[in-house]
C-alpha cells in the first residue's frame, strides 16, 4: 500500500500561481517571464559581494548574466526531456522552464570585473567593489 500525502490546497495554490502569471503577462509584456525563481544568498566581504543562486539541472550554457545601468540580471532555462515526462510519473514537483532574477547593485560595485561560475547546481557570482577613492585636501589659493 502506497502512502499518499494529502494536500487539500495544492490545486488551489497552483491555480492561483497560474492566474498570477496570466495577469502579469497581460499587465506588462516587456518584462521577462519566469516559471520559477531560484533561491539566492548574497554575502558582503570587504572586497566584494558574493551571490550564490541554486539552479540545479541548469547547464552553464543555458545561463545568461547581464549588467546594465547598475542592475545585474540573471536568466536561464531548465529543460526536461519530454519522453521522461510520460514514463510513469505519478507526481512531478520539480519546476522547469524559464527563470529570471534582477538585483540592483550599489554605486561601489565594479561592473567591469564581475565573474561567474557554475558548479554542482550552484551559480556563484563575484561582484568586486571599486577601489575606494582616498580623500584629498584641496589647497585654497590666495589672490593678490
Amino acid at each position: 500500500m502506497n502512502v499518499t500525502r494529502y494536500e487539500p490546497w495544492s490545486l488551489l495554490n497552483q491555480l492561483q500561481r497560474e492566474m498570477d502569471n496570466l495577469m502579469r503577462r497581460d499587465a506588462d509584456t516587456t518584462s521577462p517571464m519566469s516559471d520559477w525563481t531560484p533561491a539566492v544568498d548574497i554575502r558582503e566581504t570587504p572586497t566584494a559581494w558574493l551571490l550564490h543562486a541554486d539552479i540545479p539541472g541548469v547547464k552553464a550554457e543555458d545561463i545568461e548574466i547581464h549588467m546594465e545601468s547598475g542592475v545585474l540580471s540573471i536568466s536561464g532555462k531548465r529543460e526536461v526531456d519530454s519522453s521522461e515526462e510520460k514514463e510513469g510519473y505519478k507526481r512531478v514537483e520539480r519546476v522547469r522552464g524559464r527563470f529570471h532574477r534582477r538585483f540592483s547593485l550599489p554605486d561601489t560595485a565594479n561592473g567591469d570585473k564581475i565573474t561567474a561560475k557554475s558548479s554542482n547546481g550552484v551559480l556563484d557570482i563575484t561582484i568586486p567593489k571599486q577601489e575606494k577613492v582616498l580623500p584629498r585636501k584641496i589647497a585654497v589659493q590666495i589672490e593678490s
